[in-house]
């Protein structure tokens, strides 16, 4: 099948974070599944980038069709295959303009030809939109994990980043601000999850590996950031900036930030200092019912 920009966009979204997050390396091992005999090192493009011109590549070959067939493959969605049906229906959405269907049934992933393109009639409702300035100008005062119910040494030892964090702000320091805030998200949201290891493990995005949901320690901070918003504690604005922080933290490996030239300044450091600063503040609000 041959699809149109704006359905590769929407595919290379899927693959990239709404399926899973998929880091370069994995986004290499999954395109090599298609024909690829690409490796990843030093000088790796961004991840949208890469998975763009893959998908440009596969467009129109049998290998797409592959691509889909595996990204939707419903041995990855066990114990989620409500998750599974509401990402291939958003998919459909787009794939609808190129007169295509993905159909699910059982364990067998197909595909569906269209005479004509049919848009399903839905309700309408006003997008909520979340700039950056919007969220940079949200104000929190006294931000304290005192509510959060974390192990007291936990605690201790986050508020002493919290202190190191103030200190890089006023040296310039935006690379130790994004470590130390990347850090300080992970250790507060793992010591929520080890509170609540019901709520956490029976999430659809729980992560699974052979239908088992993994032991927290092998929770990356991007499972611990989806399954606490499907949980509610942490709404679409911090799960967003959340997952923009978690991708500088990345940078901590010195030749993966040459191969991006990634270059923090002040601006990014605040946007991390402040995705921290959200996430207590709804942590301490939106607490998981026992």
């Amino acid at each position: 099948m041959i699809l149109n920009k704006k359905t590769l966009e929407k595919l290379r979204t899927l693959i990239n974070e709404e399926t899973e997050y998929r880091s370069g390396s994995q986004l290499v091992a999954f395109f090599n599944g298609f024909g690829g005999r690409d490796q990843y090192a030093a000088g790796f493009p961004s991840r949208w980038v890469y998975t763009d011109e893959k998908l440009n590549k596969l467009n129109g070959t049998p290998e797409l069709d592959k691509c889909i067939k595996e990204l939707f493959s419903p041995i990855n969605y066990i114990g989620k295959y409500d998750l599974l049906d509401k990402l291939i229906q958003e998919f459909n959405l787009f794939l609808a303009f190129d007169k295509w269907k993905v159909i699910r049934k059982d364990s067998e992933i197909s595909f569906q030809k269209a005479e004509k393109v049919s848009i399903p009639d839905t309700p309408k409702v006003e997008p909520v939109i979340v700039t950056e300035n919007t969220f940079l100008n949200q104000e929190f005062k006294d931000v304290s994990l005192d509510k959060l119910g974390l192990d007291a040494r936990l605690t201790e030892v986050i508020n002493s980043r919290f202190d190191e964090i103030k200190k890089c702000l006023k040296s310039d320091a935006p690379l130790s601000i994004i470590f130390l805030s990347g850090s300080s998200l992970e250790g507060i949201l793992l010591g929520i999850a080890s509170s609540n290891p019901k709520a956490f493990n029976t999430a659809k995005t729980a992560p699974a590996k052979e239908g088992k949901v993994k032991a927290f320690y092998d929770w990356t901070l991007s499972n611990l950031i989806d399954t606490s918003h499907e949980l509610g504690i942490l709404k679409e604005d911090v799960k967003k900036f959340s997952h923009a922080l978690r991708d500088f933290r990345n940078y901590i490996h010195p030749l993966q930030q040459v191969g991006s030239n990634f270059h923090p300044d002040k601006h990014t450091a605040q946007i991390c200092w402040q995705v921290l600063k959200a996430a207590i503040h709804q942590l301490s609000v939106n607490r998981i019912n026992p």
